[in-house]
């Protein structure tokens, strides 16, 4: 398991990037969540969360399993699943869904996985550290660590020895 490297996540004071600034409020609300601070205070919070993801286009619900230093450079529909898991350091591209699929259960990525553009991630499937998933690929199998998978269904065209660091 990788340390997540939350300054993937860093806005600056004067930066528009509105995938990191949805974060910050996801981040913002766990935190104030956990903290046990009343529901009613949290509202300031949630109409934050509710702004930041229109400008997104993103349905990143405020209580996913996202660990830190998640990449969206470009969050137009990014659909994330409430209880699917999203590792360390992970990059989500446009048009991505993590979901409910053929197998029972959700979505497990772990550390460093890259999703490209348009790419489905369905089912009770887990997702090795390092993997890479192609463009428009659609996931309903496990993909070991390192691998590259593409196609529909995706099949793994690569197998990298993947470092931890």
């Amino acid at each position: 398991m990788t340390t997540a490297d939350w300054a993937r996540e860093h806005v600056g004071p004067l930066e528009w990037c509105p995938s990191r600034q949805l974060l910050r409020t996801i981040r913002l609300y766990d935190e104030l969540k956990q903290a046990g601070v009343p529901r009613r205070a949290l509202a300031p919070i949630v109409a934050t969360y509710r702004f930041w993801s229109v400008i997104t286009g993103a349905d990143i619900p405020l209580n996913a399993h996202i660990d830190g230093g998640l990449l969206m450079p470009h969050p137009q529909g990014i659909v994330i699943h409430p209880d699917a898991h999203i590792g360390p350091n992970c990059l989500l591209m446009q048009q991505t869904t993590i979901g409910v699929g053929p197998k029972p259960g959700l979505p497990v990525l772990e550390g460093r996985v890259d999703v490209g553009a348009g790419a489905k991630v369905l089912g009770g499937v887990n997702i090795g550290w390092g993997a890479k998933i192609g463009a428009n690929a659609v996931v309903i199998d496990d993909v070991p660590p390192g691998a590259t998978v593409v196609g529909v269904p995706a099949r793994v065209v690569d197998r990298s020895t993947v470092v931890a660091a």
